[in-house]
């Protein structure tokens, strides 16, 4: 694992976990910061997924019941939108560009 995706990683787990246990906006707007981060590091898009995708399945692996399991997915999923809502209007610039441009 590079050096950007290791320190991903380890700035990552601790808004989403929190983000998990107090669903609020405060969670979204680190979710939206560490999406800025990747970024800023040169992260793909594909790996910040799948940095999501390994620290869920960590979470994933300690709920209880299935509604538990319904509520730390759903949490996720909004955690991980917010995430990458900067690759997002990134791309939208680009494409902005592209169009104004051609």
């Amino acid at each position: 694992m590079s050096e950007e995706l290791t320190r991903l990683r380890r700035d990552y787990a601790p808004p989403f976990l929190a983000h998990l246990s107090r669903e609020d906006e405060a969670g979204l707007r680190s979710a939206y910061e560490l999406g800025r981060q990747a970024m800023s590091l040169g992260v793909s898009l594909l790996d910040l997924v799948r940095v999501h995708n390994e620290i869920l399945l960590e979470v994933m692996h300690t709920a209880r019941t299935l509604e538990e399991a319904e509520e730390v997915a759903r949490a996720a999923a909004a955690f991980l939108v917010e995430a990458l809502a900067s690759f997002e209007m990134t791309q939208r610039g680009f494409m902005d560009q592209r169009e104004g441009g051609a």
